[in-house]
């Protein structure tokens, strides 16, 4: 059971610990536990390069997730884009610390089986991140 930590860029997270803690916290409320788990974070166009090779989508994007999960123990691993998320947390109004919160949280979601294809998924998925963030200013 763990979750690391790549980091492709210069950005790297405060507090991993803290940042694991409250993950694992969003995974077990959901009824679901951590396996092993990396986030990986890349440059904008490092990034596309993912999307294209392995999603066969040619554009930029926050966050993509190759999920490993088994039953209900959590694998895979999450990208983040970093200068996406700084480019959203500008266009969204909110702070890049907690558009990063809310991109790590996301990940997690597609491996418990939420999706964002529709709108009304999409709703969902922004509840439980909405949720999960709560969390994380709480347990600060």
């Amino acid at each position: 059971m763990s979750i690391e930590y790549v980091y492709n860029t210069s950005f790297s997270l405060d507090n991993e610990n803290k940042v694991s803690k409250w993950l694992k916290k969003a995974v077990e409320t959901e009824g679901f536990s951590v396996g092993e788990v990396v986030y990986a974070f890349f440059n904008d166009n490092d990034l596309k390069e993912l999307n294209i090779k392995h999603l066969n989508h040619d554009f930029f994007t926050d966050v993509i997730s190759f999920n490993d999960s088994k039953n209900d123990v959590l694998s895979g691993n999450i990208a983040i884009s970093v200068d996406r998320v700084k480019e959203n947390s500008i266009k969204f109004k909110t702070s890049f610390n907690d558009e990063m919160m809310r991109v790590m949280v996301h990940g997690l979601l597609h491996f418990m089986g939420y999706d964002d294809s529709s709108d009304e998924e999409t709703l969902l998925m922004r509840n439980k991140e909405d949720d999960n963030l709560k969390m994380f200013h709480v347990e600060q």
